[in-house]
């Protein structure tokens, strides 16, 4: 824990998949203290999640109340409680659902995720990370790209969210990297050969129908002429990064284009983005996320 102030006006929750990060508030939208672990969705029970909340926030409540504000996997339907998806297109937050707590100090409201009928698609915390860069943004007309495990790229038009696509590219590259034969050439971790990393996204782009081969030969060079790991990191990345901008380019062709993910992340991103024609701008998905949650907690908790 950050600091020692006790009793904020409210709580702020990002709660995704692997991640628990919360954020003691002000009305203001001040961070007084944060917290934070690696206590995920995935790694919950439904009656875990409120014991797990309090085990990082029961420094900040008194007798009073406290209302927190959580989006993200929180509530879908294997989090603590489904929040019901709104469906595009529309303003990118709605109304949060008041979810009763066994502990009387707490008051929980979760921001429902959005869906897409047609093209089959949902969010779940990218539509606060959405709501928050419009409240910098509120002009923005053009293309949201989200990195993430699960990638969005969102078409905003008049502070709606008029359509999104999802891509698997973060998760793909974990699978591949930890559980794939492509494991032995990658390593543990390490930097990226910027070089191969480039290169790897203009062979994707120019040959989407040649990635099955292209993967296996991460580890042919490597079993032939021995590769550098940061190299094979980079040629992986590279080509399912490519993937994914082959696949989108019909959403960014021509189009404004911004960035709202953890800056490691857009850097990556941007340079992809840089060889094909154009540089958008960045933003961090950590000010997005409270920026959401606090327009969230304005518009329908503050007031009640």
């Amino acid at each position: 824990m950050t600091n020692d102030v006790t009793y904020p006006d409210w709580i702020a929750v990002d709660w995704g998949t692997s991640n628990l990060r919360v954020w003691a508030m002000t009305d203001a939208g001040e961070v007084l203290a944060e917290n934070g672990s690696d206590q995920g969705m995935s790694g919950l029970e439904p009656d875990e999640f409120e014991v797990t909340l309090l085990s990082h926030i029961a420094l900040w409540l008194n007798d009073t109340p406290t209302p927190v504000v959580a989006c993200g996997m929180v509530g879908s339907r294997q989090g603590w409680a489904e929040a019901p998806y709104r469906a595009v297109p529309c303003a990118p937050l709605g109304a949060a659902q008041a979810v009763p707590c066994r502990d009387a100090r707490i008051s929980l409201h979760i921001v429902p995720g959005l869906k897409q009928e047609r093209s089959a698609d949902v969010m779940r915390g990218e539509e606060t990370q959405i709501a928050g860069f419009l409240v910098d943004q509120p002009d923005f007309d053009g293309i949201l790209c989200l990195p993430g495990t699960h990638t969005k790229w969102a078409h905003i038009s008049a502070g709606e969210v008029v359509s999104f696509q999802t891509f698997m590219t973060g998760e793909l590259f974990d699978l591949l990297s930890r559980e794939s034969v492509l494991r032995h050439s990658i390593g543990d971790g390490g930097g990226l050969d910027q070089e191969a990393f480039q290169g790897a996204i203009a062979d994707t782009i120019s040959r989407p129908e040649a990635v099955a081969t292209q993967l296996f030969k991460i580890r042919a060079v490597d079993l032939l002429h021995g590769a550098d790991p940061a190299v094979s990191r980079a040629r992986l990345s590279g080509i399912l990064l490519g993937l994914e901008l082959a696949a989108a380019r019909p959403y960014w062709l021509g189009q404004p284009v911004a960035l709202v993910g953890l800056p490691a992340v857009n850097v990556l991103y941007a340079k992809a983005m840089a060889a094909q024609g154009f540089e958008p701008a960045q933003h961090d998905a950590k000010k997005a996320t409270l920026n959401g949650l606090t327009a969230a907690y304005k518009a329908f908790i503050a007031q009640v």
